[in-house]
C-alpha cells in the first residue's frame, strides 16, 4: 500500500518551486564557517583562567574527621 502510495506521488510528478534564497549557497557556509570561528576563540580565551595567580600550598586540618579539598579558610 505505501508503495503504491509513493509511486503514485512519482508518477504525478508535479514539480514544486523552491523557496528563494538571499544568497548563494557558498554565503551561508562562509557565514557559519566565520561564527563558529569567533565562538571558538572565545572558547580559547578562557583556557588561560588558571594561570592567572600563583599556585599555594593547600591548608589541610588534620583535626578535622572528613578533610575536603575545599578548605575555606577553617582551622589554623
Amino acid at each position: 500500500m505505501l508503495l503504491q502510495q509513493i509511486a503514485m506521488t512519482v508518477a504525478e510528478g508535479e514539480e514544486h518551486e523552491l523557496a528563494p534564497l538571499w544568497a548563494d549557497p557558498y554565503v551561508f557556509g562562509a557565514v557559519m564557517f566565520a561564527i563558529l570561528l569567533v565562538l571558538m576563540f572565545i572558547t580559547l580565551s578562557y583556557s588561560n583562567l588558571g594561570n592567572r595567580h600563583t599556585a599555594t600550598e593547600e591548608h589541610a586540618d588534620p583535626h578535622r574527621q572528613h578533610p575536603n579539598k575545599h578548605d575555606h579558610g577553617q582551622g589554623h
